[in-house]
């Protein structure tokens, strides 16, 4: 049986999806590491059941458990017997990329219901300010194919872009300056735009969900590695943040189109380079990054 095949059979089952949990081969299909299996292995809480005999039944019901379209599932982590640590994390990034709503859903279930996620935008470039964006989502916001803006055409982040306005509750920018980049350095720099575009956001998030970063705000944060990938939330944020900062590099092309902009974004390209030696630069450049910096530095000593 498939994936398909298992949902149809469970769902002939008259019985309360809590009162059981899926377990092996029928897990792995699921979630998503083996594609078929042939018996349905199903743990109950009580001895009250009685199945046909495409199931297997086991007494071994476990809580630590994934829900998937309302059913159970026993984790990876309990079902396999797996001594390295890096695979089964490679196996939960797999799930978790074909289930990217998992971690709003765990929270409203604890309670909350303005779920903001945060991510920013800019952090390599050599010009301009670093940009990040928090979104707020409701709880049936849909919108198939949005995942990290690096992953998408820039026709894809633009239509998502006004779609994400569109359905949001709440979403707010947050944009630190390259001169402000260079008083406090670029990770300081990021923390300071997310708060912003957090304190931007009407209503402001009762949780903050972001990617990898730790930030020191009044509400629960949750940093997620990969988040951009992960949580669909930290996703809609990317979006923002990436066509909010890149129309202001395209305006920016406009002055300087020596500088290539509207192609590289602010990022050293050998095109980028090559103009810097040629023209110099410009007060939108970061003077504290490297390029910049030996620029600089060269011209002191002529």
């Amino acid at each position: 049986m498939n994936k398909k095949e298992i949902f149809e059979k469970l769902n002939k089952l008259e019985i309360d999806k809590n009162n059981y949990i899926v377990v092996g081969d029928a897990s792995l299909v699921c979630q998503g590491i083996i594609k078929e299996c042939d018996i349905i292995d199903i743990a109950f809480k009580d001895d009250s059941f009685e199945l046909d005999d495409s199931f297997r039944v086991s007494s071994n019901y476990s809580s630590n458990y994934i829900e998937l379209k309302g059913y159970h599932f026993l984790r990876l982590d309990n079902y396999l017997d797996i001594s390295d640590k890096k695979i089964i994390k490679k196996i939960e990034l797999k799930l978790d990329l074909e289930d990217t709503y998992k971690n709003e859903r765990e929270l409203r279930k604890e309670g909350y219901t303005l779920i903001g996620g945060v991510d920013e935008v800019g952090r390599g470039p050599l010009v301009g300010p670093v940009v990040a964006a928090c979104v707020v989502l409701p709880e049936k916001f849909s919108l198939e194919g949005l995942t990290d803006s690096k992953k998408l055409s820039e026709a894809k982040r633009d239509y998502f872009f006004e779609e994400i306005k569109k359905q949001a509750i709440a979403y707010g920018v947050g944009i630190v300056s390259e001169k402000r980049i260079d008083e406090i350095n670029i990770y300081e720099a990021t923390k300071e735009a997310m708060i912003m575009a957090i304190n931007n956001c009407n209503p402001k998030p009762e949780y903050v969900l972001t990617d990898a970063m730790k930030l020191d705000l009044d509400v629960p944060v949750k940093p997620i590695i990969k988040g951009d990938l992960r949580s669909i939330t930290i996703s809609a944020a990317s979006v923002i943040a990436k066509v909010t900062r890149d129309k202001m590099l395209y305006e920016l092309d406009k002055k300087y189109p020596m500088y290539d902009f509207k192609n590289n974004v602010g990022y050293p390209t050998k095109k980028h380079l090559e103009a810097i030696d040629k023209y110099g630069i410009i007060p939108e450049h970061r003077k504290s990054y490297g390029p910049v910096k030996e620029y600089l530095e060269k011209s002191v000593k002529q």
